[in-house]
């Protein structure tokens, strides 16, 4: 799916189709390609899908924390989708959700999580070693998945690219810190919203019993599990993740 990428003052963006607004909040190593079957099936069912490129390379590095995204996220809630939306993160940016949740409840209908991160997880670690292996890369982005088949070469490539470019592997080890030190088991008690967790089974980034554990410190939430599936469930088996969101969404807009 070809994106045409909008551009509204610091924010470059996707949106397709009209009705109840979806803001997709993309992973750390991930991208707006990560939901191309997710914009095509909700745009195509009276759902406005923004989908909007995260500033992971492009804050100062001081700035590359999980804070200053949410921030940034706000904003475009503000300045360019301006009503309540639903808001679906994965990874990182289901971390980002659940801040933007939590310090600014009056701009998200609800929340939808999928693998995580806010409790737990792993990570490429504190440094990315060997970094010009490039079968290095294509084992730890196959780790992501259930199917190492889902890890394309494309995929690989965008990866590799990033670990070995100086100032975005920095910015990427920056934030990867800011997300393991920010734990938010004591904040999830305060997020009223309605939550929808969907999960993979065999999610190794995030794994299941931070899913349950989710859930648990959640007041008002709903897990759902895939199984057959790693870390990003919405690329690993898209139509199964649209079902559920879709049937889960249409009860509560």
């Amino acid at each position: 799916m070809l994106f045409n990428i909008k551009k509204k003052k610091k924010f470059n963006y996707v949106v397709e189709g009209e009705g109840h607004p979806l803001v997709l909040l993309h992973g750390l190593m991930g991208g707006l390609s990560n939901f191309s079957k997710l914009i095509k099936y909700f745009s195509e069912r009276n759902f406005k899908v923004f989908a909007p490129e995260l500033p992971i390379y492009s804050l100062p590095v001081i700035n590359s924390n999980v804070e200053n995204i949410s921030k940034y996220v706000i904003l475009f809630l503000e300045e360019v989708v301006k009503e309540p939306a639903t808001l679906v993160g994965n990874s990182l940016g289901g971390h980002v959700g659940l801040v933007v949740t939590e310090k600014r409840p009056k701009l998200v209908h609800t929340l939808v999580l999928t693998g995580s991160s806010g409790l737990y997880e792993k990570s490429f670690g504190e440094t990315f070693p060997k970094r010009g292996s490039r079968e290095y890369i294509r084992t730890k982005t196959e780790e992501v998945f259930y199917d190492p088949k889902i890890a394309t070469e494309e995929l690989v490539d965008e990866v590799f690219a990033t670990v070995n470019d100086t100032k975005k592997a920095i910015k990427t080890l920056y934030i990867a810190r800011s997300a393991i030190k920010h734990n938010m088991k004591d904040e999830l008690k305060s997020i009223q919203k309605e939550v929808c967790l969907i999960w993979g089974k065999q999610d190794g980034v995030t794994p299941p019993e931070v899913a349950v554990e989710f859930n648990e410190n959640l007041p008002n939430s709903d897990l759902y599990w895939i199984d057959k599936c790693g870390h990003a469930p919405m690329m690993e088996h898209p139509e199964l993740f649209n079902e559920i969101l879709y049937n889960w969404l249409i009860k509560r807009i």
